[in-house]
């Protein structure tokens, strides 16, 4: 039987034992390394393949190709995704994916064409690179501009009587066509984009071309915006698509522009709201510079209702 010194003897040498040493601690996860996006390019008429990186918008990106190919960024009239072609299906937008091959189609031969406008709408389509050029990205079949032959889908409008618009954004290239007066001649300044020989007169998509790049598009997309740096993102959902695409169209019929990076803003922005005033808010705080009519605002928030009823 344990006696009483015993017990304390035993804990006075329990005291004087060291205490046992914590457990360590587990270490703080390293942060996910952001990948290197690298992407190839070439010049729409023919090069070498370059590469370029760490640019976040579209300015950024164009400087980048201007420096892999020794030319001025002011050279670029648009960019295409994985065709050389002047493909208007294949515009770079506000999106890359992160395998897409990008197509740089510089300054061609500026030409000059003389146009009577005898109807309210020329027929023509405008958007812009998102660096300064607006460029033809539609002519309607039938239209006043259809009938001129010298006039191209990829056209950019340097000029409108000899009034420089370079720097104006595509509303309002758009706003001063539909205002020029009905019976009186104006004349366009277009430079027209640098073809490879296989390109050189024609209208509309060509024939095949041994450089056309078959890549497609990964999970994730390069998403560039006109403020704030860019982000990698799941690539647009199926309402996302079916939204932005009926978006489009409305800024076709009602503004004469397209602009798939600015209708898929629009899509985004009615993601925060609840009805069509509050989005009509919105879009006054985000977007105000294109002071968008009621109704147009109103067509935008149905088109969007039924896209997302589309694709339940």
């Amino acid at each position: 039987m344990e006696t009483t010194a015993a017990r304390e003897a035993r804990g006075a040498e329990a005291q004087r034992l060291p205490a046992p040493p914590p457990s360590p601690a587990e270490p703080p996860a390293a942060p996910r390394a952001r990948p290197r996006l690298v992407f190839r390019t070439q010049l729409a008429h023919g090069s070498p393949t370059g590469k370029i990186e760490g640019f976040t918008n579209v300015r950024e990106l164009y400087a980048k190709i201007a420096e892999a190919f020794g030319i001025a960024p002011t050279e670029i009239l648009f960019c295409t995704l994985n065709s050389h072609k002047v493909d208007m299906q294949k515009l770079l937008g506000g999106q890359i994916g992160l395998e897409d091959f990008i197509f740089a189609h510089v300054r061609g031969e500026t030409k000059e064409v003389e146009v009577t406008k005898t109807e309210d709408a020329l027929g023509l389509t405008i958007t812009d690179n998102g660096a300064g050029y607006a460029f033809i990205k539609r002519i309607k079949e039938g239209s006043i501009i259809n009938r001129i032959e010298a006039v191209c889908v990829g056209d950019s409008i340097e000029a409108i009587n000899d009034h420089s618009i370079v720097g104006c954004r595509h509303y309002e290239v758009a706003k001063m066509l539909r205002e020029l007066p009905k019976s009186q001649p104006f004349t366009l300044r277009l430079v027209q984009p640098k073809r490879a020989f296989d390109m050189i007169g024609q209208r509309s998509r060509g024939s095949k071309y041994p450089m056309e790049a078959k890549v497609s598009s990964g999970r994730e997309t390069l998403r560039l915006r006109s403020g704030g740096a860019a982000t990698v993102e799941e690539v647009p959902s199926e309402f996302e698509e079916e939204a932005s695409r009926r978006v489009d169209d409305l800024l076709e019929s009602y503004m004469g522009i397209r602009d798939p990076e600015l209708a898929s803003t629009m899509v985004e922005t009615s993601k925060k709201t609840v009805s069509v005033q509050e989005f009509a808010r919105h879009l006054d705080s985000v977007l105000g510079e294109f002071a968008f009519p009621d109704e147009f605002v109103v067509e935008v928030w149905a088109a969007i209702g039924e896209a997302r009823e589309a694709c339940g």
